[in-house]
């Protein structure tokens, strides 16, 4: 019994079995498994030691067949030891600036390192190989091997590259030479995935990545800036035109307004002004809906200036604009256009919508001006026939912006339809002018024509919806809500 007991191989094993009680014992953590495996390494070691098996050491004097796979296994057991305290002390404390994905790469990189070195040592000192030329060997084999896996290899290595040096992140929308842009959804050790504007999966080999030129379009944040160019015909002064293109951009509610946007004149001739305007987005996927919102602006207040778009470059004029009276020709009036203009009364004739501008009073205010307090109920349907307006709620003295308004846009719809109150101020960003439609004369309108109050019913709710999403991030009235809107318009009108 003595004799096992002192057996190194019998006393390494009750040393493991202590170790596996600890770890199962002990909380996990990653100081606690350093702390564990020094433990163990300085114990084995002492073990070898006292038995007279160094490590380090080849076994040259001759010894059973049993006790050299007993020291051989007892050897290789140290080596890995030592490679585990190596490793543990490498994750915990070696940090590449703080950064996480980095770090974790470099640790990789020197614990497989540990380990080969390891494995090299096991081979020299427990099996007594010659380890330079298993060395040239292996170095024959991985010229064949890289020359077979020169593509992958370089991928590879282009991976840790990337990897490293951090140009794109997981979300990040990215543009490459060859017009391929998307966003990163995966990146490897062979590849970078990208999801492009089409929803396809674009796959790009890393050493293809690593030489191009990369335009990291959320970088250094996700807002993105764009611009684009308008053609305005020289029928006004320069000022007046760029006037109007400023005005686009104030009443926009798709672009940021920190950096605030601009617009400059870019080029001017007999044929046009060409106006470039430039602003900023939250996200590059905002950039379309942007631009279709500007476009949709630019023609508002084109018209609303009396502006006119040019024709193409290079394209033959064969209309020539007539002034009003000439051969006969009746310009129509300027709140006639304004009727002409907003989809709401698309369902009228021509004489309704002549009966109904003649009623609409003309109201001019200006810059700075409060068209409508918070908490007032208008009694007109508010039409913007020039001008920007915001529509602002100021809280512990802090203003939020629920919207801005353009030229053929209109509040004042919650006062006359339901008698609710105005949530906001509504001021003048510019000098505005407004045609007001009476609640009496829209009453006759919507009697005679019920689908009007269905379009202003479902506006209203939309409006409320949004005012909701502003003010509670829980979620948002039911689609219903535009229904009761719709029903209640018309007990109030007492519509059929």
């Amino acid at each position: 019994m003595v004799s096992l007991v002192s057996d190194p191989l019998v006393q390494f094993l009750i040393l493991l079995l202590i170790r596996g009680a600890a770890k199962i014992t002990l909380p996990e953590s990653s100081l606690g498994r350093l702390v564990l495996n020094v433990l163990f390494f300085s114990a084995l070691t002492g073990l070898l030691l006292y038995h007279g098996i160094p490590p380090y050491l080849r076994d040259e004097d001759p010894v059973s067949i049993a006790q050299r796979v007993s020291n051989g296994a007892l050897k290789t057991i140290w080596w890995f030891g030592g490679a585990m305290v190596l490793a543990s002390s490498v994750r915990i404390f070696l940090i590449f600036e703080r950064k996480p994905r980095e770090g974790r790469l470099i640790q990789d990189l020197v614990v497989a390192l540990i380990y080969l070195t390891a494995a090299l040592c096991i081979v020299a000192y427990v099996f007594s190989l010659p380890v330079g030329t298993i060395i040239a060997t292996s170095g024959v084999f991985a010229i064949v091997l890289g020359l077979a896996l020169q593509s992958t290899l370089n991928d590879v290595f282009s991976g840790i590259a990337l990897n490293l040096g951090r140009p794109i992140s997981v979300g990040d929308w990215v543009a490459l030479d060859d017009n391929v842009q998307g966003r990163v959804i995966e990146t490897n050790w062979r590849s970078t995935q990208l999801l492009n504007g089409t929803n396809d999966l674009v796959v790009v080999p890393n050493s293809l990545l690593a030489k191009s030129r990369i335009t990291n379009l959320s970088g250094p944040d996700f807002s993105h800036g764009a611009s684009l160019k308008v053609r305005i015909a020289p029928s006004r002064p320069p000022g007046v035109i760029l006037d109007a293109m400023e005005k686009v951009l104030l009443s926009s509610n798709a672009i940021s307004k920190i950096p605030p946007p601009s617009a400059s004149i870019l080029g001017i001739d007999k044929e046009a002004v060409e106006i470039e305007l430039s602003f900023r987005v939250g996200d590059v996927g905002k950039v379309g809906g942007a631009k279709n919102e500007l476009f949709d602006l630019v023609f508002r207040h084109a018209e609303a200036a009396g502006l006119q778009l040019a024709a193409p470059v290079g394209s033959i004029q064969v209309a020539i604009d007539q002034m009003p009276g000439e051969n006969g020709i009746k310009r129509p009036t300027s709140s006639m256009r304004l009727m002409n203009s907003i989809p709401l009364f698309t369902g009228l004739t021509d004489e309704e919508k002549e009966g109904l501008a003649t009623t609409m009073n003309r109201l001019t205010f200006r810059k700075g001006d409060i068209i409508s307090h918070r908490d007032t109920s208008l009694t007109s349907l508010m039409i913007i026939r020039s001008g920007v307006v915001a529509i602002q709620e100021t809280e512990d003295g802090i203003i939020m912006e629920l919207a801005r308004l353009a030229p053929g846009d209109f509040f004042g719809e919650r006062g006359v339809l339901m008698g609710a109150l105005e949530l906001g101020d509504v001021r003048a960003l510019t000098a505005v002018v407004i045609y007001e439609i009476p609640k009496e004369r829209l009453a006759a309108v919507l009697r005679e024509r019920p689908a009007i109050a269905e379009e202003l019913a479902l506006l209203l709710s939309t409006r409320s919806k949004a005012e909701e999403a502003l003010h509670q991030t829980g979620p948002i009235s039911s689609d219903g809500h535009s229904t009761a809107l719709s029903m209640r318009i018309r007990q109030l009108f007492r519509l059929s």
